[in-house]
C-alpha cells in the first residue's frame, strides 16, 4: 500500500513538473515573439494612442511590414510660355536702314554670304597626316618580322607620341586576322618623348619591363619602338627611359643603357 502512495506521489510530481516547463516553455516563445515583431507592434501602439488623443488626424490601417507604402504621384505643374507681341506701327516702316545707311536687303545679302563662310569653315574636316607605324608579325617558318602599317593621324604639336600611341593601341581587327600582333607588354604607357639631336628618348611605365615572350619578345617589342620611331626623319635613334631612369638591361640581358639604332639589331 505504502508503495502505491509513493508511486503515485511521484507520477504527480512528474506532472506539476510538466506542467511548469510547458508554461516555462510558453512564456519564452511570447516573449521571443514579442522582442520579434517589438518595432511593429510600437508602430501600432503609437498609431492606436494617437487615434484615440486627436480626433482631427483622418483614420488610418496599422502598418505592416509586408505592405509596401506607395509615394504619392504629383503631376509636375504645365510650364508658363511666355509671348512677346511686336510693338504696333513697324509695319508702317519703309526701306529700314542700318548705321552705315545700306538698304535692308543689302544687308540681308551680306549676312547670308558671312554665315555661308563661318558654316564652311566649322564644317571643314581637321587635317590628318600618314604616318608609319610598326607592328610585330610571325611567319610560317616562326620567323619573327617587323610588319609596317599606315595610320591617318590628325595634325598635332606631338606628333612622335601620336604615333607611338597608336601604336600601343594595337593593330586592327583585320590586321590581326592576318597575323600581325602587338608584341609590347600590355598597359604599357608613354610618360614623355622628345628628341634631342637625332637621338628620341621615350619614357615608358614600368610594365615596359614585363615580357611573356622572352628574349625574342624583348627584342620584338624594341623593334617595334625603334623602327616606329626612326620613320621620322630627324631621328636616327632611341635612348629607352623606365619611369625617368636609364637602365641598361631589358629583360634577360638586352642592352638599352645607350641609344638603340636600327643597326643595333
Amino acid at each position: 500500500m505504502a508503495q502505491k502512495r509513493k508511486t503515485g506521489r511521484q507520477q504527480n510530481s512528474k506532472g506539476a513538473q510538466a506542467v511548469v516547463i510547458f508554461w516555462l516553455i510558453f512564456v519564452i516563445v511570447i516573449i521571443t515573439v514579442f522582442m520579434a515583431n517589438f518595432d511593429t507592434i510600437n508602430r501600432n501602439f503609437n498609431l492606436f494612442k494617437t487615434r484615440i488623443t486627436s480626433s482631427s488626424l483622418p483614420e488610418e490601417e496599422l502598418l505592416n511590414d509586408d505592405e509596401p507604402v506607395t509615394p504619392e504621384f504629383r503631376p509636375a505643374a504645365p510650364r508658363e510660355q511666355t509671348v512677346t507681341a511686336e510693338p504696333s506701327g513697324q509695319n508702317n516702316q519703309t526701306s529700314p536702314q542700318t548705321n552705315d545707311n545700306k538698304p535692308a536687303a543689302q544687308q540681308t545679302t551680306t549676312q547670308t554670304n558671312t554665315n555661308q563662310q563661318t558654316q564652311t569653315q566649322t564644317t571643314q574636316p581637321a587635317q590628318t597626316r600618314e604616318r608609319a607605324v610598326y607592328f610585330t608579325q610571325i611567319d610560317k617558318d616562326g620567323q619573327i618580322l617587323q610588319s609596317r602599317v599606315t595610320r591617318k593621324l590628325p595634325v598635332s604639336d606631338t606628333p612622335l607620341q601620336d604615333a607611338l600611341n597608336t601604336m600601343l593601341a594595337g593593330p586592327s581587327a583585320d590586321e590581326i586576322n592576318r597575323g600581325i600582333l602587338n608584341i609590347i607588354p600590355k598597359n604599357t604607357r608613354i610618360l614623355s618623348a622628345a628628341v634631342r639631336g637625332s637621338t628620341a628618348y621615350i619614357n615608358f611605365s614600368e610594365d615596359f619591363m614585363f615580357n611573356t615572350f622572352g628574349i625574342e619578345g624583348y627584342v620584338a617589342q624594341l623593334r617595334q619602338i625603334v623602327w616606329t620611331v626612326t620613320e621620322f626623319s630627324n631621328v636616327n635613334d632611341v635612348q629607352i627611359l623606365i619611369e625617368g631612369r636609364r637602365l641598361d638591361y631589358l629583360g634577360e640581358g638586352i642592352w638599352i643603357g645607350s641609344p638603340i639604332s636600327r643597326q643595333s639589331f
